[in-house]
């Protein structure tokens, strides 16, 4: 019983781990916050390592699970040694899926207000564009999510990225 309770500890340590590398890059990495040097660093080796370390978790949690289903008789151990395998299959499956692409689609029909219209704080950055006799200004705080706007100014198209 004892060697079943370690095998499910370890296996939901696995969990936790197969989920850091797909949670920690997501929390570093994102816009308006301050990412530090050596976080960014780790984020940004999770990101690249991360998918093969989620799959040697996801391989060593499902092993433990069978390990513990084949010696344990407790209903709740077998359970949890399940969930930590789903859930560290959750994390390897996170971990391969570009969340950044999701989350940063490009603005291909952008709408406008008159600048008077306009809910900008004075303080806002914008990224401005004149051609001929158009203008148009692309708020930061909004660019931030999106960074690709496609629009048409002056009858031109253009891309305006951040």
């Amino acid at each position: 019983m004892a060697a079943s309770r370690r095998h499910l500890a370890i296996a939901s340590f696995l969990a936790l781990v197969s989920l850091a590398c797909f949670a920690f890059p997501m929390y570093v990495i994102r816009p308006f916050r301050h990412q530090g040097p050596q976080e960014l660093a780790v984020a940004l080796a999770l990101k690249q390592f991360g998918p093969w370390l989620s799959l040697l978790c996801v391989a060593g949690a499902t092993i433990l699970a069978g390990l513990i289903w084949k010696r344990s008789k407790g209903r709740w151990i077998r359970v949890g040694a399940v969930c930590a395998a789903l859930v560290s299959g959750l994390g390897a499956y996170l971990s391969r899926v570009n969340v950044y692409e999701l989350m940063f689609h490009p603005i291909d029909a952008p709408a406008f207000e008159a600048a008077n219209a306009a809910r900008v704080d004075a303080d806002d950055m914008v990224i401005s564009v004149r051609l001929q006799r158009d203008a148009r200004a692309y708020p930061i705080r909004e660019m931030g999510y999106h960074h690709i706007v496609n629009d048409t100014v002056g009858g031109e198209p253009i891309v305006a990225t951040y």
